[in-house]
């Protein structure tokens, strides 16, 4: 019975998105407050029967109801509760029903938390917000329902893929989607904007922390997921440009620019078009990466390889929304006003470079992505070609790095026009901050493009502690002062400082993983060493090991340098009888300046075992 309620449910919420469409809008339209207040209560009603629908479905993988297909196929009676949670949406269905709650969630968070918004502007917000709903609740509910039932009902499932029985992977999805779901609120805000012909600094006021979360949800997904790549998978690095890794890396930085371009709507009322056409873009990518993962145009380790007519289905999705959003926009754009005078060297022009910056990072990203793709569908599978690491570090390095140095500039500018001159003393500070990285990195390193990325780094690093400090007025202030205007800041200059901080760490840790990484793989019996950048790794003893669902073969590795043990790592094969699949988990010991890695292969006691170690 909770199978069939949980269908219905899906089919009401179908029924609540038709109505929270037309009669807002249409409300909206003719001033009738008695429609738009029903997109209100149309809103949340689709969200408690959504969100109704996943906790039965939950229910359902809790207590193993194997009459359910869905908990058949991704769950076992073996499974740890965490991932018998987990395979709720460890699969197309769930996934997919998560997918429309988080929306349904979004739109329903706008009905009751918007009352700052004009009635009519909210109204219409909504409006969008359902018609988003009926194109994936109908999806669902025609195509991928996740409440089918199994006649007669097996014994027992058939478990979940072992590459995601991990907590990362357990809360990857989870967060993902919250990132591409969350943009659709700057869509629909976009759209009704341009129904409205307003956008101005109160639009980007109500835009921006929608925008914020989404992409703060983003970032936590895609590092979840970069984590467990690293240790499971035993990829090491730190991005495998893997498409299905680079199909979510593609809103990421198409989001990044839209925040920075709604902050100069905010302050300036400028670049309004630009910023429409962002919010557009950036949720069309979001459904890209949806469609990727769910047509079986990808084979991955994370990709959803259902059948193709369900990838058609939302392939139609995304020509139809950003069809009619971007026709919307050619109908609507000139009754936006946008004040687009200012000078070159000003806080718009450095935050109007970013924005170019990082949407010719997106489009280098797309390119190696789907042209290989392209190339094989057109050949009918006879050529391929693949854009690996090394084409990546020629196209998109180079942009990044432009990108870092305008992201150091661009903050300490002042708005409308401002001369370079004023801030000689930080630019100088910063310049001589890049110069010694520089130099000490040639020094320690030995590579001319490792110590270029360190520079930059470096330089960025400091020009956003040299903005932080300006804001706290380090200087100008004693120390108390200093610290009660601190605590008056607004949350958004010490999110501002914290984000770039993070990207000045992260592009130190990419140029380290990408220029000095050593890796080594040898064959080694019980009681053999190999050196890895001057550390022994010696493999002290291979045992089994029972787990609550798979048994486990574990290595024990002592990692020396010199006469000194830096560490033990203890990587681990795991066999899963159930899905008879096999999983990699690396150990690692991470340090400040240096991450020691090993992952174990296959083998047996009298042929020994592949060791792959990196520093």
């Amino acid at each position: 019975m909770l199978a069939e309620t949980g269908y219905l449910l899906l089919i009401l919420a179908l029924a609540a998105s038709l109505l929270q469409t037309a009669l807002p809008l249409y409300g909206a339209a003719v001033g009738d407050r008695r429609l738009m207040a029903f997109g209100d209560r149309a809103a949340l009603f689709q969200a408690l029967c959504v969100t109704l629908a996943f906790g039965l479905l939950t229910v359902l993988f809790i207590t193993s109801d194997f009459s359910v297909a869905l908990v058949y196929n991704h769950s076992h009676t073996l499974k740890p509760f965490l991932y018998k949670i987990s395979g709720v949406w460890g699969n197309h269905e769930g996934s997919m029903l998560l997918w429309v709650m988080i929306l349904a969630l979004f739109g329903g968070a706008v009905a009751a938390g918007g009352r700052n918004i004009p009635e009519t502007f909210r109204a219409r917000v909504i409006g969008v917000q359902g018609a988003l709903g009926i194109g994936f609740l109908a999806f669902l509910v025609l195509t991928s329902n996740p409440f089918e039932r199994l006649d007669p009902a097996p014994v027992d499932g058939s478990g979940l893929n072992p590459l995601l029985q991990d907590p990362g992977l357990a809360l990857h999805p989870p967060f993902l989607d919250l990132g591409y779901v969350g943009f659709s609120l700057a869509f629909s805000f976009a759209v009704a904007a341009l129904i409205e012909g307003r956008v101005d600094p109160f639009w980007a006021r109500w835009v921006r922390p929608w925008a914020l979360a989404a992409w703060s949800f983003l970032t936590i997904g895609i590092t979840l997921g970069s984590v467990w790549a690293y240790y499971e998978l035993g990829w090491g690095g730190w991005w495998f440009w893997d498409p299905v890794e680079n199909v979510s890396f593609m809103p990421w930085l198409a989001g990044t620019a839209l925040l920075h371009s709604v902050m100069v709507v905010e302050k300036r009322q400028t670049l309004a078009h630009w910023s429409v056409l962002l919010a557009i873009a950036t949720f069309s990518l979001s459904l890209i990466g949806t469609f990727v993962v769910r047509s079986g145009l990808l084979t991955s380790v994370h990709a959803f390889a259902v059948d193709p007519d369900r990838g058609i289905f939302i392939l139609a999705l995304i020509a139809i929304y950003t069809g009619i959003a971007l026709t919307l926009y050619a109908i609507r754009a000139n009754v936006i006003n946008s004040e687009t005078r200012f000078s070159t060297v000003s806080r718009e022009g450095g935050l109007m470079a970013n924005n170019l910056l990082l949407m010719l990072a997106t489009a280098v990203v797309f390119l190696g992505t789907f042209y290989p793709l392209a190339i094989e569908a057109l050949s009918n599978g006879r050529d391929r070609v693949s854009f690996g690491p090394d084409w990546y570090n020629i196209s998109f390095a180079p942009v990044m790095g432009v990108l870092i140095l305008f992201m150091a500039v661009a903050p300490l500018l002042r708005w409308r026009s401002d001369s370079l001159s004023r801030f000689g003393k930080p630019l100088m500070i910063m310049a001589v901050a890049g110069f010694g990285a520089l130099v000490a990195s040639l020094i320690i390193g030995r590579d001319v493009w490792g110590a270029i990325g360190m520079a930059l780094a470096a330089w960025l690093l400091i020009g956003a502690l040299a903005g932080y400090a300006r804001k706290m007025g380090l200087g100008q202030r004693s120390l108390g002062d200093m610290l009660k205007l601190v605590l008056r800041l607004p949350g958004s200059v010490h999110g501002f400082a914290l984000a770039h901080i993070g990207m000045a760490i992260t592009t130190a840790g990419a140029v380290a993983m990408s220029i000095w990484v050593v890796e080594v793989t040898d064959r080694l019996q019980v009681g053999e060493s190999m050196e890895v950048a001057g550390h022994t790794y010696t493999l002290e003893r291979v045992e089994m090991a029972p787990g609550p669902n798979y048994q486990a073969l574990l290595a024990r590795i002592t990692v020396t340098r010199g006469d000194e043990v830096v560490t033990t790592l203890i990587p681990e094969r795991r066999f899963y009888p159930v899905e008879e699949q096999m999983t990699t988990e690396a150990g690692m010991e991470i340090g400040v300046f240096r991450t020691l890695f090993a992952a174990l292969g296959d083998g047996t006691p009298e042929e020994g075992y592949l060791v792959t170690g990196y520093y």
